[in-house]
C-alpha cells in the first residue's frame, strides 16, 4: 500500500470506491476480474487525491508542482481520456487495469 491506513486515508478510500463505482455505472464499464488490481489502483488513486488534490492515475508520475503546472502537463486524471478513447475500446482495459469492458471481463474471468 502507498501510505499508512490512517483515518484520512480510510475516509478518502471510501470516497474513491464510490467514485469508481459511479464510473462503472455511468460508462458501462466493469471491475477487473483480478481484484488485487482494483484494490491497488483504488489505493493509488486515493494516495494521489490526498497528495495532489485529484485522482491522478497511479500508473504515471504526476508532473508539476502547482495546480497550474499539473493542469498544463499531460497528467492523467481518472478516468483519463486515453483510457476512454483508446485503451478500453482497443484493449478492453485501461492502462491501470481498474476499468474494463464486458468482453475483457468475460475473456479473463477465473473460475
Amino acid at each position: 500500500m502507498y501510505m499508512k491506513m490512517d483515518e484520512q486515508f480510510k475516509k478518502e478510500l471510501a470516497k474513491t470506491n464510490k467514485f469508481v463505482n459511479k464510473v462503472y455505472e455511468k460508462m458501462n464499464l466493469f471491475p477487473n476480474p483480478n481484484e488485487e488490481i482494483n484494490v491497488t489502483t483504488a489505493e493509488g488513486l486515493t494516495a494521489n487525491k490526498i497528495k495532489h488534490g485529484l485522482r491522478y492515475c497511479p500508473c504515471f508520475i504526476v508532473q508539476g508542482e502547482t495546480k497550474e503546472e499539473k493542469r498544463k502537463s499531460d497528467n492523467r486524471v481518472c478516468p483519463c481520456k486515453p483510457a476512454l478513447e483508446k485503451e478500453i475500446p482497443e484493449d478492453g482495459v485501461c492502462h491501470c487495469g481498474i476499468f474494463c469492458n464486458k468482453e475483457f471481463v468475460e475473456k479473463n474471468k477465473t473460475i
